[in-house]
């Protein structure tokens, strides 16, 4: 069977300063240029065979992508993949092209792929260079399968050409892991990562990286009354069921955390007693990416080493059916003791996560970011081009959206508040877990989840529209992009969260 954790297979990265010649080109099997939106001689000039390529761009379709592919007359016939990029283009749209070009240029073997951007200063050559390697440690990385025949590698070594100035690649290759182990977890079958596989998984990483861990098993959060994360469990067939807490303490042990990530980890979702029809529970055991895109930027934030106190808590069940399933009408008290009457089974994330922002904010961090693939009314909103957004700080709409288009893992801000706890009013419990009629699922969603934070902690909700995406997203090509991992890195280290409440 499919191991859980995947092989470490780290991709050699080499860099070479200064002028392309004929030997580093020799040395790679695709070639990926990122070119001006108009390049001339002077462009071309700086490569190898500048002027058989320079023929070949002009007669390409102006706006194709890639703008033009060939084979250089060298002994390895190295393949050429180009596309052309304005100075100015968004994070999103360098990434979109990288994605396009790593593929069209790994469609036919192995190899050696060399990243070049000739004709930009050191600041946008820097970029352009570190996108496309993104992209290329994306579709270098080998997602689960369970094939007799295993596909065969499509990247062995990344040479980064012409560089005006050495590239620091530890972010973008701590991103990489994080967002690659975010996307193997999604991707694994559930019969494969079942809930006690996932936790002993998360007990190994702990392990292995220095993490402090603890499990919290259902008699532990029965005692803590976490009645609404248990209210999704009792219709498991097992005990497998439980919320994991990490902890990554660079200082002190004890220190309070800066950063706390919450994940929605429901393995499998058939929807509960309210079944799932058949197209819409099919790819459900995508339904933990949450959790694991919570893992996979608390690894990435591991691997840098940053400065910083961080808790992961993983809310890990199945939302089954059975006999012992929860119901609708039944009413349930969470860890803060507010009561909720359920109405729709399927609506299983929010009550998970419930108890665990409850458990994750009685911690004082100084943020709670949580990430779930929590409502269907998010992505008729806007699509899986972006995920959605809430915070209980609204003046930080701006930055968060700014953070986004940073990143390149766009986001859309949307309201939450008291109004629409008017939609939620019950008159047999506290408030109903969701509106019977009301449209705008994904806002009654985040301000129920809203309910469940205490002490007035900085509190941001990404509910993940853009998590999954036939033909990828940005730089990932596969259908679960693992998005949320570089937005969470660029909020710690390009964003003013942190300090904003300081």
């Amino acid at each position: 069977m499919q191991n859980v954790l995947p092989e470490s297979r780290d991709i050699r990265i080499y860099q070479k300063l200064g002028r392309v010649d004929a030997k580093s080109v020799e040395a790679v099997d695709q070639l990926l240029l990122i070119l001006p939106a108009r390049p001339g001689k002077a462009v071309f000039s700086k490569l190898p065979q500048g002027a058989r390529l320079q023929a070949v761009y002009r007669r390409h379709d102006a706006g194709s992508v890639p703008a033009f592919s060939t084979r250089l007359g060298n002994r390895r016939q190295t393949l050429v993949v180009a596309g052309t990029l304005s100075a100015d283009a968004s994070t999103f749209d360098q990434l979109t092209l990288a994605r396009k070009l790593v593929s069209a240029a790994t469609r036919q073997k192995a190899g050696s792929v060399g990243i070049c951007a000739p004709g930009f200063d050191a600041s946008t050559q820097a970029k352009f260079v570190g996108s496309v390697l993104s992209a290329a440690l994306a579709a270098g990385f080998r997602m689960p399968e369970l094939k007799s025949k295993p596909t065969p590698k499509k990247i062995s070594s990344i040479r980064l050409l012409g560089l005006d100035e050495r590239l620091d690649t530890s972010r973008i290759e701590a991103e990489a892991s994080g967002n690659n182990l975010a996307r193997w977890l999604t991707a694994l079958p559930p019969n494969v990562l079942d809930a006690t596989a996932y936790g002993t998984l998360t007990r190994d990483l702990a392990r292995r990286h220095g993490w402090q861990y603890k499990r919290y098993s259902t008699k532990e959060l029965d005692k803590l009354g976490c009645g609404a994360f248990l209210a999704v469990a009792q219709g498991n067939d097992n005990d497998s069921a439980g919320i994991v807490r990490l902890r990554y303490r660079p200082a002190s042990k004890d220190a309070v955390p800066d950063v706390s990530l919450v994940g929605k980890g429901i393995i499998f979702d058939t929807g509960g007693t309210n079944l799932k029809p058949f197209e819409y529970m099919l790819d459900m055991h995508g339904d933990m990416q949450g959790s694991a895109v919570a893992l996979g930027a608390f690894l990435t934030i591991s691997e840098l080493q940053l400065p910083i106190a961080v808790d992961c808590w993983l809310a890990i069940t199945e939302n089954r059916t059975g006999p012992n399933a929860y119901k609708s009408q039944d009413v349930i008290a969470a860890a803060n003791g507010k009561t909720i009457q359920t109405v729709h089974t399927d609506a299983e994330g929010r009550m998970a996560l419930a108890d665990t922002l409850v458990l994750a904010s009685r911690e004082n961090p100084g943020l709670i970011i949580d990430y779930a693939t929590l409502t269907g009314s998010c992505i008729r909103a806007i699509t899986k081009r972006y995920s959605g957004i809430f915070t209980n700080r609204p003046e930080w709409h701006a930055e968060l959206t700014s953070i986004g288009e940073h990143s390149g893992e766009r986001v859309w801000p949307f309201p939450i508040g008291d109004e629409f706890m008017d939609d939620l009013k019950s008159d047999t419990a506290d408030f109903l877990q969701c509106a019977v009629k009301a449209p705008g699922d994904h806002i009654h969603a985040a301000t129920f989840l809203a309910e469940f934070v205490e002490n007035d902690t900085p509190w941001v909700h990404i509910d993940l529209s853009a998590g999954d995406n036939d033909g990828g997203l940005g730089h990932v090509a596969t259908k679960f992009t693992g998005f949320g991992v570089r937005y969470t890195l660029s909020a710690i280290l390009d964003g003013n969260l942190l300090k904003a409440d300081s």
